[in-house]
């Protein structure tokens, strides 16, 4: 594995484990040449995936591009990383097991959007706003009678202290 500090290909695994959610496994390296020391992980690819995009491109998928998609909408939210990497690793792992190698962004966006609206309704909301291109408030609130219509969202954040 290359060096992210020096790009030396000597590094070496100081500590190996699984994963929580046993789905990757995280490695502690270190750099002989430069003494840095990085985590990498690695995980299991059932099939290669390709993204057919809205405009017929298509384009290798990319799991760090899903997950940074996620991050985004969950910015600033009471959200654990566990959660965010479980939820990620489920669609990915969604995704690899439908059969078909292509796969359209807006499947991914349906399958995304289905697991933020479980894990928070805020990110579901602003990823929402990205994925159906709001452009401007009217498109927010329509999208909040529409949810209202099929179940009331709830503030998640709301945490009782009985202390």
């Amino acid at each position: 594995m290359r060096c992210p500090y020096c790009s030396s290909d000597n590094s070496q695994v100081k500590d190996s484990r699984p994963t929580e959610d046993n789905t990757a496994i995280r490695r502690r390296r270190a750099c002989p040449d430069c003494s840095g020391r990085f985590t990498t992980f690695e995980r299991i690819q059932m099939r290669e995936l390709t993204v057919i995009k809205s405009n017929g491109r298509r384009a290798p998928f990319d799991r760090d591009k899903l997950m940074r998609s996620v991050q985004i909408a969950l910015r600033k939210r009471p959200v654990e990383a566990e959660r965010i990497e479980r939820m990620v690793s489920g669609i990915v792992r969604q995704l690899e097991s439908k059969g078909d190698s292509e796969i359209t962004t807006e499947s991914i966006g349906h399958i995304v959007m289905d697991g933020l609206r479980v894990l928070d309704d805020v990110a579901y909301v602003r990823f929402a706003s990205v994925y159906r291109d709001f452009r401007e408030a009217k498109d927010f609130e329509e999208f909040i009678d529409e949810l209202s219509e099929i179940s009331p969202i709830t503030d998640s954040t709301v945490v009782s202290d009985d202390s």
